[in-house]
C-alpha cells in the first residue's frame, strides 16, 4: 500500500512480527515499585545509523540550550461511558466535538474484563439511526460514518447538548486490554495539561508527554531549553485499527509560532556565519516535537516556505515520508506497533533505516510499549561537525 496516503505497509509488521505481549505496560511506571516516579522510564535515542540507550530521567543532558520543545497542552478527558444499545450493554468511546454540536464516537462492547473490544453493529454500514441511551437520560443517534475510509467512527448527534458535563460525572479514561487495571483521570494527564475554556480535551492521553516532571521541566528551563505551547486534541485510536488519523482540532498560538521560527532562523544564522569562519551548531536550536499530535499541530501551522504561522481550527493532515516535515527537526515519542501509521511519520522526521534500528534495539531490549511504557527520541542525522548530545 502506498504510504502517500497514511496507511502503512504490512512489510514491516512482517519482519518484525507481533510486539511479544509481555512488553505492554500494563500500569503506570509510579506503580511498578517503591520511589519510582513518572520519569523512571528507559528512554532510546536513534539519530541514522546510531542507537543510544538512556534513562528518561537523562533527558535534559541529552537536549542543547536553544533546543525547543513543541508540547501539546491538551487535557485528557474521561472519555469512555457506559450505556445500551437495544438490550446490549456497551461503552460509548467520544472522541471529538464538530462543529454542528455532533460527536465522533466509537461504539465498544464490554469484555467482562474492565475493557473492551470492537463492537459488531456499531461498525456495520446501515449502523445509521442506532439510538444509545446514556446515563441521566440522554439519547446519542448515530447518523454518518466520519470517513469514508470507513465506519468505525460515527457522528452522533446526543439530545443534551453538554456532552463535556455528562463525561465529567460519568466518565473514565479510555482503557484497552493490555492494561491490567483502571486508573484515576490524573494517571492520564501530562505535566503540559491546561484545561479549556469550552472544556474540549483529548479523547486519549497525548502519552509522549506523560514522563515529564515538574521537577524536570525546570531543569530544562534551567539548562536553556525552550517550550513552544501548542493545542491538538487528539481523537480515539482504537487498539485494533491501525488507521491514519482522522481530522483533529489544533491550535497554535502567535508566541509559539514566533518562537520556533527565531530558533529556526537563529539556527540558519550561524550556519551562514560557519561558511565566514565561526562554528555551526554550537548552540542546539533544534525543534523537537513532543509527541506526534505535536507534530501534526506543529506541521499544519507550516507553510510551503516552512514559516509557523498562527493558525487554529481543524488539521487533516497525515504526515508521510512523502509529504515529509517542513519544521520539526525531532521526535519524542512512545514505542508503536509494527502496524501503526504514527511510524511514517517517525520515518518522515528521521528516515526509514533510522526507525528499524531504533525498533530493532527497542525489541531486543524489551522496552515496553503503549501509555505507559519507554520512550524513543528521533532526530535527523546532523552534520558531521555539529556538536552532538552532551553527556555532562
Amino acid at each position: 500500500m502506498s504510504t502517500a496516503t497514511g496507511v502503512p505497509s504490512p512489510e514491516r509488521a512482517r519482519r518484525w512480527g507481533k510486539v511479544p505481549e509481555e512488553l505492554s505496560a500494563r500500569v503506570p511506571v509510579e506503580q511498578r515499585g517503591a520511589g519510582l516516579a513518572r520519569d523512571s522510564v528507559r528512554l532510546l535515542v536513534s539519530r541514522g545509523k546510531e542507537v543510544a540507550h538512556h534513562a528518561f530521567a537523562e533527558l535534559p543532558r541529552l537536549l542543547r540550550a536553544g533546543d525547543v520543545l513543541v508540547v501539546n497542552t491538551s487535557a485528557t478527558l474521561a472519555a469512555a461511558v457506559d450505556a445500551t444499545a437495544g438490550h446490549a450493554r456497551v461503552v460509548v468511546h467520544f472522541s471529538t466535538c464538530g462543529d454542528d454540536g455532533r460527536w465522533a464516537v466509537e461504539l465498544r462492547d464490554p469484555d467482562g474484563r474492565g475493557t473492551t473490544r470492537a463492537h459488531a453493529s456499531g461498525r456495520a454500514p446501515n449502523a445509521a439511526g442506532i439510538e444509545v441511551r446514556l446515563p441521566d437520560g440522554v439519547r446519542l443517534v448515530l447518523e454518518e460514518p466520519v470517513s469514508p475510509r470507513g465506519d468505525r467512527l460515527w457522528w452522533a448527534r446526543p439530545s443534551d447538548p453538554d456532552v463535556v458535563g455528562l463525561l465529567a460525572r460519568h466518565g473514565r479514561p479510555i482503557r484497552y486490554s493490555y492494561t491490567e487495571r483502571d486508573q484515576p483521570l490524573s494517571a492520564y494527564q501530562t505535566v503540559f495539561a491546561l484545561p479549556s475554556a469550552d472544556g474540549a480535551g483529548s479523547a486519549e492521553m497525548p502519552s509522549a508527554a506523560r514522563p515529564f516532571t515538574s521537577r524536570m521541566v525546570a531543569e530544562l528551563v534551567s539548562r536553556g531549553v525552550l517550550f513552544a505551547p501548542v493545542t491538538l486534541h487528539t481523537g480515539v485510536a482504537s487498539a485494533e485499527a491501525h488507521e491514519p488519523p482522522y481530522p483533529e482540532r489544533f491550535a497554535v498560538p502567535q508566541a509559539s509560532a514566533r518562537l520556533i521560527n527565531a530558533v529556526r532562523a537563529g539556527r540558519r544564522g550561524r550556519g551562514a556565519l560557519a561558511g565566514k569562519g565561526g562554528t555551526a551548531g554550537r548552540t542546539g536550536g533544534r525543534v523537537i516535537a513532543v509527541g506526534t499530535t505535536a507534530v501534526r499541530a506543529v506541521e499544519s501551522a507550516a507553510g510551503a516556505d516552512g514559516v509557523v504561522r498562527a493558525r487554529q481550527g481543524w488539521t487533516d493532515l497525515v504526515v508521510t515520508p512523502e509529504r515529509g516535515v517542513r519544521v520539526v527537526e525531532g521526535l519524542l515519542t512512545g514505542l508503536h506497533e509494527p502496524e501503526a501509521s504514527h511510524l511514517l511519520m517517525l520515518e518522515a522526521v528521521a528516515g526509514r533505516e533510522a526507525i528499524d534500528r531504533g525498533y530493532e534495539a527497542a525489541l531486543a531490549g524489551l522496552y515496553l510499549w503503549h501509555e505507559f511504557g519507554d520512550t524513543h527520541l528521533v532526530l535527523q542525522e546532523e552534520p558531521p561537525h555539529a556538536e552532538r548530545c552532551s553527556s555532562n
